[in-house]
């Protein structure tokens, strides 16, 4: 007995799953073209909130409509206003200005305490990566100790230790986050020291220098980027945090976390004197976060290997 298989029915099924792939390429396509928009999202939003950020503090004279610390008893609390944009605070200084002014604050202890933890973690990160053995040991067990205590805290004791002012705070921020470029640059030096090209350097007598500084540092450039972006919005708010309880920059210099301070007490009356200097500082940390992850994403070679991985496939699946 043979068994007649209809025409109709097997080109059926050829067409129903020539139309599933088709479905399955669309839905690739947008999943892909949603994650690329997301990344641009983020690069381009935290991009315009940095701007502004460095804008204002480039053009705080110009954009201040008083200065940010004349004192004027007789407009104490005075709520937003043609005169006041942001109102006054309890001495009748306008606000406005003071958290124009805190830009200039901000980026001047968030960009030296990037720069001390950066250089520092760097340095140590590459000679623990490349020479390995009791000096790796030794420089490890110390961060993963460093890294057991909160860093917050650390800083504060750093700054008790210290004096309270603008400038330990910034030392006291930049040796908190030594650890986390440290961990960084030698798990990436621990991987580069074994490539072909590490090995070919060595094989033409370059100095050890030489390869660090020439083959490996380039290599981990981007990684680095990402994670210093980051770190900026990590220490303009860890830097409000310590001049929010008295520990950071000292009266009268405009900063932020100093201004959300003294607005505490006066909620009930006058909520503008703690609202402006918070959202400040949510725009800025918001700002570099976005900014980071844009960075990240753009930036990382396996999620462009990736792509081109699913772009290589579309096209195969496309001709058959």
């Amino acid at each position: 007995m043979t068994v007649r298989i209809e025409p109709g029915l097997h080109q059926g099924e050829q067409a129903q799953a020539s139309l599933g792939r088709g479905l399955r390429r669309v839905r690739t396509r947008q999943r892909r073209g949603l994650m690329w928009a997301l990344q641009r999202l983020n690069l381009t939003v935290g991009g315009l909130l940095i701007g502004t950020l460095l804008l204002t503090a480039l053009f705080a004279p110009l954009l201040a409509v008083a200065s940010p610390d004349a004192i004027a008893p007789a407009s104490r609390f005075q709520p937003p206003g043609l005169a006041h944009p942001f109102g006054t605070d309890g001495l009748g200084r306008d606000l406005f200005s003071r958290v124009v002014y805190g830009a200039r604050t901000a980026l001047q202890m968030a960009v030296p305490a990037v720069m001390i933890g950066s250089f520092a973690g760097i340095i140590l990160g590459l000679l623990a990566g490349y020479y390995c053995g009791t000096l790796d040991q030794i420089l490890s067990r110390m961060m993963d100790a460093w890294l057991a205590l909160p860093g917050l805290l650390l800083a504060i004791v750093f700054v008790a230790l210290l004096g309270p002012s603008l400038q330990t705070t910034v030392i006291a921020l930049g040796l908190v986050g030594i650890p986390g470029y440290y961990r960084m640059v030698r798990n990436g030096t621990l991987s580069a020291r074994e490539m072909l090209y590490v090995e070919a350097a060595r094989t033409l007598g370059l100095g050890d220098g030489r390869i660090l500084l020439r083959h490996i540092l380039p290599n981990l450039t981007s990684p680095l980027v990402v994670l210093i972006t980051l770190r900026l919005g990590t220490v303009i708010l860890a830097g409000g945090a310590l001049s929010f309880i008295g520990l950071g920059a000292q009266p009268p210099t405009p900063e932020w976390g100093a201004l959300l301070a003294s607005g505490r007490d006066s909620m009930d009356r006058a909520w503008w004197v703690a609202f402006f200097p918070g959202m400040a500082i949510t725009a800025s940390v918001m700002g570099f976060n976005l900014l980071g992850d844009g960075l990240r994403d753009l930036l990382a070679p396996e999620m462009a290997q990736e792509y081109r991985t699913h772009a290589g496939a579309d096209e195969d699946e496309g001709r058959s």
